[in-house]
């Protein structure tokens, strides 16, 4: 098949640090590659993959040192994946809203994978005008506050599998993995931490937006506690090791979080995850397989306590079963197939594109 991938432009693909939506389009578009489908990737100019490389503008938005409205370059990128559309079978956005107007000629081939939260009123009515749009959730949950949309399917996230290694043995410490913000509870993971009585390290991203709660909540938390270690933003190759030798990971949210790839990391290493089960958390973790739910600071305390019954190398063969990147691009190759089927495909010349790659050809393969 000949698909477009549409990736959001603030991160590179794969991200060079966080990123879950850039992440995950980066390992489906890779798989769909070698599965033997003609991929073209929209991002940024310093994405690396194997399929052939449409660049939007010169890096992610995010770490540009230019003047960069992601308004202005994702709406480009929208018109020139317009121009290009009978190019492809399928149009895979990863961009939430604005694709709506800009390729509605080509609904019935465009598949939108929707990877935040959907319980914005604000978002809603647009959803409802544009509701013939196929729409592909990330978990069951993330539905349930949507207005009625055409869902063609729910695909949960997968990872290479030779992406994290399996680490049989830990180190002694618990593991806090993302970013700093309210609704992702760091403060309820140190808790959790030193009524156990164990250390924490902290690998996380400080947004502008957050951190006045850095500031005034979590920092104080860390500086008052010698057994909670902030490490701060970490990269790909680091957060093998890190989540890797942990004992287990933390993910103690206070949001109806739609997926949560962190949990699925961990678990490709063996890794156990102690979560509150709020959104997706039950659709992935198995309780009492690959980690506990707990429902409050003291009940996380004590299971962690219990996290050495669980045994690491069934929960990495749970993650082999059930979260690869085989697995996640096979169930997307059949909503495209289904689309596919329901819209006849024209072909036209191609039209000369907005944006050229440097070289005139693909980036190398991760």
């Amino acid at each position: 098949m000949r698909i477009a991938q549409i990736a959001p432009l603030i991160e590179s693909v794969p991200p060079r640090r966080y990123g879950g939506t850039e992440r995950i389009v980066s390992y489906l578009t890779e798989e769909l590659v070698r599965a033997g489908h003609e991929v073209t990737l929209f991002a940024s100019g310093d994405s690396l993959t194997a399929a052939e490389l449409a660049p939007m503008c010169e890096m992610g938005l995010r770490l540009s040192p230019a003047d960069a409205d992601p308004v202005v370059h994702h709406l480009i990128m929208l018109e020139e994946v317009r121009r290009r559309a009978d190019e492809f079978d399928v149009l895979h956005l990863h961009v939430d809203l604005l694709q709506f107007s800009v390729l509605r000629e080509h609904r019935q081939r465009c598949l939108t994978t929707l990877h935040g939260r959907l319980d914005l009123p604000v978002a809603h009515r647009l959803y409802a005008t544009y509701d013939d749009f196929p729409l592909v959730s990330i978990s069951d949950h993330q539905r349930l506050p949507m207005p009625p949309v055409n869902w063609a399917g729910t695909v949960l996230h997968g990872l290479p599998t030779d992406l994290l290694p399996f680490s049989p043995k830990s180190d002694g410490y618990l593991a806090f993995l993302g970013r700093i913000s309210p609704e992702k509870r760091p403060d309820r993971a140190i808790e959790m931490a030193v009524r156990a009585g164990r250390p924490l390290k902290i690998a996380a991203k400080v947004d502008a937006a957050d951190k006045p709660y850095w500031e005034s909540v979590i920092r104080p938390m860390v500086e008052a506690n010698p057994n909670v270690e902030f490490i701060g933003e970490i990269d790909e190759r680091q957060k093998a090791d890190f989540l890797g030798r942990a004992d287990a990971l933390l993910f103690p949210i206070d949001w109806p979080e739609p997926f949560g790839l962190v949990m699925i990391e961990a678990m490709a290493c063996g890794t156990p995850v102690i979560a509150f089960p709020c959104g997706s958390v039950p659709e992935v973790l198995q309780d009492g397989l690959t980690g506990y739910f707990v429902t409050s600071v003291e009940e996380g305390a004590a299971r962690i306590g219990d996290i050495g019954r669980l045994d690491r190398a069934v929960i990495r063969r749970i993650f082999e079963r059930r979260f690869s990147a085989e697995r996640m691009a096979r169930d997307y190759v059949a909503i495209y197939q289904r689309l596919v089927g329901a819209a006849p495909v024209r072909m036209r010349r191609p039209e000369r594109g907005l944006f050229k790659a440097a070289n005139g050809s693909r980036n190398a393969p991760l």
